[in-house]
């Protein structure tokens, strides 16, 4: 009897998490555990919600419980790592996520975790040595699908969305990584900053892989992309409403009034329904839209919406492009405090965030902060892998105020050796410089 009714209670909860009902489903969970306490995966289930409802406390509870009858249980362990990411304490989480790898180097979810979480902290670079050892113990000698997955991401966050794209492309097809592996080349297809990848983007075929190089192929791409994903109606990350969202990108991608329109309307109506009223992603569309439509009072108007909206991993993407959006137009209308305020809040949650160092570059350099603004050019340039040589112009453009000429050319060469094509750099900086030390 008592296996019956534990049995009803965990689908009462399912039912409930499958509505977006996280406080009931605590409570079915609550009475399952009534009947078999020492349960560790009724305990990861509830714990799980906690997580869903922001309670973290609660959540640590249960992950101790956990670990008190199975030290070694791997969902308590990663939880506790991400209870950390989410609270923003990076260094525990780099902690936790590194012991889950030394045991387990294959452990491909704790390796994009960690991957994830090095971005944010502005430490990507110490996350080869776990790739490597991965690649170390990986059963196939082109890499299984999770290693595929994880390198495609790190490519992708050292501002190489070329070879990001090829490794995504390798696990598109497999069951566990698959789809998050298309939304994330969808993305990189979209692109929010307006850039194609240097080298242009995958073209899929049925059998076929090749690169080509416009923005039309890129939205082609992309649109035949977001046919392969299934979503599941019902599950916890809501996939039906993201792939509803990337549709309406994509949409704005085309830049075209009607289609822009035809987004604008169904942001809205999803903004509408109460269960996603301040979406983020919802209000970020909206945002999107006024701006594309040059209506950039109101798009400032659905931003202020969300700006003391508590950042979560779940919302963190969305979040943080719409406080650059915000940004971006407070800076439009030289109200640089308010722009650099919410630069300063992205930056404490992604250190590795190149928009955000341009921004608060140009920032300064409005303010004839040269100083101030080579140190965030620099940064940007960093982050971006060296992938966006504008970046690297007003890098070079300041050090030449300064009349720190050597390290203008120096940055000119970099450039120049991976762009040649970029001439304005060697006619506006380069040769200016090079005169100037002559005399």
């Amino acid at each position: 009897m008592k296996t019956i009714i534990k049995v009803i209670c965990v689908l009462m909860a399912e039912q409930a998490i499958a509505l977006r009902d996280n406080e009931q489903a605590i409570h079915h969970y609550k009475e399952a555990l009534k009947l078999t306490p020492t349960d560790t995966n009724l305990l990861a289930a509830l714990a799980r919600s906690y997580m869903q409802t922001n309670n973290m406390d609660q959540c640590q509870f249960m992950c101790n419980e956990i670990l008190q009858y199975d030290s070694n249980n791997e969902t308590a362990s990663i939880m506790m790592a991400d209870l950390s990411f989410r609270r923003m304490d990076f260094e525990n989480a780099t902690y936790h996520f590194s012991q889950l790898l030394l045991a387990q180097p294959n452990y491909w979810t704790a390796l994009a975790r960690l991957i994830e979480v090095m971005r944010r902290s502005g430490t990507l670079q110490d996350i080869q040595p776990f790739i490597h050892r991965a690649q170390n113990v990986c059963l196939r000698p082109d890499g299984e699908a999770g290693l595929n997955y994880c390198k495609g991401l790190n490519d992708w966050y050292s501002g190489n969305p070329n070879s990001a794209l090829r490794y995504f492309n390798n696990c598109r097809k497999d069951p566990e990584w698959g789809q998050q592996a298309i939304y994330n080349m969808i993305e990189i297809c979209l692109n929010p900053d307006g850039d194609l990848p240097t080298e242009g983007v995958i073209d899929i075929g049925p059998d076929d892989l090749e690169i080509k190089n416009s923005r039309g192929m890129a939205l082609k791409t992309a649109e035949r992309l977001l046919k392969e994903l299934k979503p599941r109606p019902g599950v916890i990350d809501n996939e039906a409403l993201n792939h509803r969202l990337l549709q309406n990108f994509l949409l704005l991608a085309s830049r075209q009034k009607s289609n822009i329109d035809r987004a604008l309307q169904d942001f809205t109506a999803i903004a509408s329904q109460v269960e996603y009223k301040e979406h983020v992603g919802a209000v970020y569309g909206m945002a999107s839209a006024h701006v594309m439509l040059k209506q950039s009072q109101r798009a400032k108007n659905q931003l202020k919406r969300i700006t003391k909206t508590c950042w979560t991993f779940e919302e963190a993407g969305y979040l943080e492009k719409s406080w650059l959006l915000l940004a971006d137009l407070y800076l439009q209308v030289s109200k640089f405090e308010l722009s650099s305020e919410l630069l300063t809040r992205v930056l404490e949650h992604n250190k590795s965030c190149t928009k955000a160092y341009e921004l608060k570059g140009i920032i300064s350099e409005k303010e004839q902060n040269y100083r101030s603004a080579i140190t965030h050019y620099d940064s940007a340039w960093k982050c971006s892998g060296g992938s966006k040589p504008n970046i690297a112009y007003k890098l070079a453009l300041n050090y030449m105020k300064l009349k720190r000429f050597v390290d203008a050319i120096d940055v000119c060469q970099q450039v120049l050796k991976i762009h040649p094509d970029y001439p304005s750099m060697k006619k506006n900086i380069l040769d200016k410089c090079r005169n100037n030390l002559k005399h």
